[in-house]
């Protein structure tokens, strides 16, 4: 997929994107809690928009393990307004929405936000991928084994990427027959993985290309490298660099990253190599 359609414009994946994570959430695993009022919102959208993110990803539900239930309308309550001041300050920002409920996604896309990023790949809300169809917006659609609740209970797998792949295959063939044209696939990382398979699916992101889809990679200040370096999120970015350029090298056209700046700088240089 050479490009894909947010709100009439049309954005090219041939080089890769950085989306910038926007959580107005209370309890997200590295930045719960620090964006709380207008002023730090906004002042954290202008940050990601100057250092060169591409699309902003807004999430009023954590989905880090263990995370407590919200109920619908919180949900809304707490996203809604937030998409009306990030539009009415900065009209021309590309909102992707990380949810899991259609009715979530409809109130968003009707406020103008341009995508739709669902954790669950319509497993949780079987209304999902008709709305999104009828909305004709672009879809992520992730890889989680689970819920956010149970998801690394003990995650298992006979063959990791090849359980994915077919998943997710199966998934695309679901979302085509509900005319959703605009694909993007992200194979979770952390979602009912182990630190072990999460290496495993990295090593071999490329084979995900044969989805005939854009791929997201999602690895940022993850558990994936912070456990493995014995530090937290918080000193993580060095660790996140790294795998971000693992990832552009394997094929990654969107990484959805907590620092913009860096996360712009893995793709430049990425790309000086070819």
């Amino acid at each position: 997929m050479q490009s894909i359609n947010c709100n009439g414009h049309l954005v090219s994946l041939e080089t890769p994107k950085v989306m910038g994570i926007l959580n107005v959430t209370p309890d997200s695993f590295y930045d719960g809690g620090k964006f709380k009022n207008p002023k730090s919102i906004l002042a954290q959208v202008e940050k990601m928009l100057t250092d060169g993110a591409t699309f902003v990803d807004v999430g009023a539900y954590s989905s880090r393990p263990n995370a407590p239930h919200v109920s619908l309308e919180e949900e809304k309550k707490r996203l809604l307004p937030i998409l009306e001041l990030i539009l009415q300050e900065f009209p021309n920002t590309i909102l992707s929405i990380d949810t899991f409920r259609s009715e979530v996604a409809k109130a968003a896309i009707d406020l103008g936000a341009a995508m739709i990023n669902d954790i669950s790949a319509g497993n949780l809300d079987e209304h999902m991928m008709q709305t999104v169809g009828k909305l004709g917006v672009p879809y992520i659609m992730m890889h989680m084994q689970g819920t956010p609740k149970t998801m690394q209970e003990n995650p298992r797998y006979e063959n990791v990427v090849k359980d994915i792949l077919q998943e997710l295959s199966e998934k695309i063939a679901v979302a085509r027959s509900h005319n959703i044209n605009d694909l993007i696939v992200d194979p979770g990382f952390g979602f009912g993985k182990t630190i072990a398979h999460n290496y495993a699916i990295l090593s071999d992101l490329k084979l995900f290309s044969f989805l005939d889809c854009a791929v997201l990679a999602g690895v940022s200040r993850k558990s994936m490298i912070y456990k493995v370096l014995a530090t937290t999120p918080q000193e993580a970015l060095n660790g996140t660099s790294v795998l971000h350029t693992i990832a552009l090298q394997n094929g990654a056209s969107i990484i959805r990253v907590h620092d913009v700046k860096e996360a712009v700088e893995c793709v430049k240089l990425v790309g000086m190599v070819g």
